[in-house]
């Protein structure tokens, strides 16, 4: 922090509890979010050299953040991190411009990008970063909430959307694991990590609609089952906020847990089993993505390469 006392500095506690309490966000995602904000303010009154007004949030340009953002990479943030930050500094004031009555207008600004020559599977951070925008710019809160459940849950269990639509009330209450019905009717155990069934209890407590029996647990804006497009089209979106690559699909995201269970020492018959494939061909394909991507580091990190 620093020694000025910014008036801005104030919306900061009640962002977080508004985060906390009314969006339900996990005590992590707070405090992640109300540093960002603070890092924010106290650059800005540095880069400005006065102190930082409420109102002077509602007017900032697309030159502020970048040069904010260009600050923290030259302290050590990754590029992947940086896409985080940008999404929390985008939430953050959206908030505050509500909270004056005025329009949201966050300048565009695409996070730092390093140049790929392979695909990769998508860094954890930049997951959390591409489902926490997709649920800080639902239409409704609910929605937001549903978004950011579903986006974490392709994530964290490896679902095909198809399959995390098509889920019903039939798994509720959310425990350690949930059945799956993928292609061809096949039936599947995955586990559920408390950060996913975290996500989705708070969409239950948000959703307005009853959610029972064959309701599907992930609704349309109008009760109805949800249009997996819907789905695509938010991921977009965030992707293009934050400027993360076209790759990052909803598909990568189950992509990318298959590639992380592997590298940490899944063999391929479990994974085969989670991610429900029916033939171990399948499978073996994330041999080669993983081998790929540490080619790729190589070449990139080693001196004689």
């Amino acid at each position: 922090m620093s020694e000025l006392p910014h008036p801005a500095s104030a919306l900061v506690e009640r962002w977080g509890s508004h985060l906390a309490h009314d969006r339900r966000r996990s005590p992590h995602t707070v405090r992640a979010y109300i540093a960002t904000a603070h890092r924010l303010i106290d650059f800005l009154g540095r880069y400005r050299g006065e102190t930082i007004e409420p109102e002077m949030l509602t007017s900032l340009g697309a030159p502020d953040i970048r040069a904010f953002l260009a600050s923290r990479r030259t302290s050590g943030l990754g590029a992947s991190s940086a896409a985080r930050e940008l999404s929390g500094v985008r939430a953050f004031l959206t908030w505050a411009a509500t909270q004056q009555g005025k329009p949201p207008s966050v300048p565009r600004t695409r996070a730092p990008r390093r140049p790929r020559t392979l695909p990769r599977p998508a860094a954890p951070d930049e997951v959390t970063a591409l489902a926490e925008d997709a649920g800080a710019y639902g239409s409704e809160p609910w929605i937001g909430a549903r978004d950011l459940a579903i986006l974490l849950l392709l994530y964290g269990a490896g679902l095909r959307v198809s399959e995390a639509i098509s889920l019903t009330a039939r798994v509720l209450p959310i425990g350690q694991a949930i059945r799956v019905t993928g292609k061809r009717s096949k039936t599947r155990i995955v586990p559920i990590v408390p950060a996913v069934k975290e996500a989705i209890e708070n969409y239950l407590k948000e959703c307005p609609y009853p959610i029972s029996g064959d309701t599907p647990v992930f609704l349309g804006a109008r009760g109805g089952p949800l249009n997996a497009d819907l789905v695509r089209r938010s991921v977009r979106a965030a992707r293009k906020r934050l400027g993360l690559p076209d790759t990052l699909t909803p598909h990568a995201l189950r992509h990318s847990f298959a590639t992380h269970l592997l590298a940490r020492g899944a063999d391929l018959r479990s994974l085969q089993e989670l991610l429900g494939h029916a033939s171990l061909s399948s499978t073996q394909i994330y041999t080669k993505v993983d081998a790929a991507h540490l080619l790729d580091v190589y070449r990139h990190a080693h001196p004689r390469a």
